[in-house]
């Protein structure tokens, strides 16, 4: 049986802090297993989610966003589009697509604020790993049974 392929989609914005993501999920899936893609921000993941989704390459997609109130748009609504917009490409194509975007509410350009979420991402990097590698063992698993 072949290895499992992952794809990682990582969005630039806030980079320092979501390329932590990446480091995480790395810890837990070798780098051989995993391609990553960039694209510029958070609202831009569902899309090129189903387009890899589409390619039949993948076993499961991982996406990662820091979406802030930037204090022009709602960033609330981004961030939820972008959710929705995840969940939409897994249901519709049946690849999983995990998702480590997140949107605090107090977010602020310090040391000490950059510091925290640095970590918070590289732990949720880990857990979208662990959880893509759950689901794609339940998929083998049913298709064997099947």
């Amino acid at each position: 049986m072949t290895l499992p392929q992952f794809a990682f989609i990582k969005a630039n914005w806030h980079a320092d802090i979501v390329d932590r993501a990446l480091d995480g999920f790395l810890s837990e899936i070798p780098a051989a297993q995993v391609t990553v893609y960039n694209v510029p921000g958070a609202f831009e993941l569902p899309m090129m989610a189903q387009k890899l989704a589409l390619t039949g390459r993948f076993d499961a997609i991982a996406c990662a966003a820091l979406v802030v109130d930037g204090g022009i748009y709602r960033h609330d609504f981004v961030a939820g589009a972008v959710v929705d917009g995840l969940m939409r490409v897994g249901l519709d194509t049946q690849v999983p697509v995990l998702s480590v975007s997140l949107t605090p509410h107090q977010f602020q350009e310090t040391d000490h604020h950059k510091a925290i979420f640095r970590a918070h991402f590289v732990e949720k990097g880990k857990e979208a790993a662990r959880a893509a590698k759950a689901l794609v063992d339940l998929d083998r698993a049913e298709t064997r049974a099947a």
